[in-house]
């Protein structure tokens, strides 16, 4: 029998999970929920599944081994924590959650459960991303001294008009930030990290009827030493490509969305050769850059494959709620940095308070 997997929230998202869930070999989308009925319908009828209008017997079928969930990133938490108590397997679209207490809950739940969690993050899965963190562990930068993400994104107003949780704190989690950068922050982080210290601005520049930011920058302090640098924006027409930098004492590299498009070392390496030809095959079209749903599904396939060899092995999923978190408490530092304008050092003490981002912008 196939591994069922069921999607909770059926917006633009969870296109992506069906499509993934369809190139996972060994399991099939069977089932589906959202609490507005005919968006479950809707996706039911494209990809055959049956759908829901309640959680509850959706999470008793006992079809469904696993579901992956794609409501708004502040609506994560209630219906993980759900599936777990129901023994369900557990995948979350980014962010984990829009707070800490929250993240922390759902790994709570999952761990008591003892059912696996994973959070999307499927940049970590390329090509590119796995070959700079092979280099990183082989030394071959030598002293790093630079990592740096790069996110000049464009959306227009009408995309923040399109959804009323879109652009809020209580729902969003935060802007440019939380909800396009978080890709490229983690990967950072994953990279070089941890981080250790943030020195942050953000402001609202060029949208309306918005709560968060849609431009921040930050300076950061790796607990190598290295330092580095994070640019997020959803108000840069007509939208680059997201760009992560690597640099060090005998090495560069750099990546722009899944491509390399820098790789040189002072050594040579075995592999170079061909990493370098590969540069010559830009796979990479405009991403996520300017239109948020021309993204691919492969990243996310190699992810959802990655859950369901970690339940058969039954072994930890490569990204999962410990690892999910760590961006989102990188973020919400940024957030913290910026109102209070003093750096803030990592592990956070507590979790900062959404009042606290609401006043930065008085709304």
């Amino acid at each position: 029998m196939a591994f069922g997997f069921g999607i909770i929230g059926c917006g633009m998202i969870a296109n992506f999970h069906a499509k993934a869930i369809a190139d996972v070999k060994g399991a099939k989308l069977v089932a589906c929920f959202d609490s507005f009925p005919a968006a479950a319908d809707k996706l039911a009828a494209t990809y055959g599944c049956k759908a829901y209008h309640k959680l509850e017997d959706m999470l008793a079928d006992p079809k469904v081994d696993a579901v992956t969930i794609g409501t708004p990133s502040g609506a994560h938490m209630e219906p993980a924590v759900m599936a777990a108590k129901a023994g369900k397997h557990v995948i979350v679209e980014k962010p984990l959650e829009i707070t800490l207490d929250r993240c922390d809950a759902i790994i709570k739940a999952c761990e008591k459960a003892k059912v696996k969690l994973a959070t999307i993050f499927p940049s970590r899965f390329h090509d590119s991303s796995r070959a700079m963190r092979k280099a990183i562990e082989e030394k071959r930068f030598g002293v790093l001294t630079l990592g740096d993400a790069y996110v000049k994104w464009f959306r227009t107003q009408q995309y923040y008009d399109g959804g009323k949780w879109r652009g809020t704190w209580e729902l969003d989690g935060g802007g440019a930030l939380m909800n396009q950068a978080i890709h490229s922050v983690d990967l950072l982080n994953w990279l070089m990290g941890p981080i250790e210290e943030i020195r942050a601005q953000w402001g609202t520049l060029a949208h309306e009827r918005i709560a968060v930011e849609d431009t921040a920058v930050a300076t950061i302090r790796f607990a190598s030493g290295a330092l580095g640098v994070i640019e997020a924006t959803t108000a840069a027409y007509p939208g680059y490509l997201k760009r992560i930098e690597l640099h060090g004492s005998e090495g560069s590299a750099a990546m722009e969305e899944e491509d390399l498009v820098k790789w040189d070392f002072a050594k040579p390496g075995k592999l170079d050769a061909k990493i370098i030809e590969s540069m010559q095959n830009k796979k990479s079209g405009g991403g996520g850059a300017a239109d948020p749903t021309a993204i691919g599904h492969h990243g996310h396939a190699l992810q959802f494959q990655d859950l369901y060899d970690a339940v058969k092995k039954n072994r930890a999923p490569a990204v999962d709620g410990k690892e999910g978190r760590k961006s989102v408490e990188i973020i919400l530092a940024l957030y913290k940095s910026a109102e209070t304008g003093k750096p803030v050092t990592l592990p956070l003490a507590k979790d900062p308070t959404l009042k606290a981002r609401k006043r930065k912008t008085g709304k």
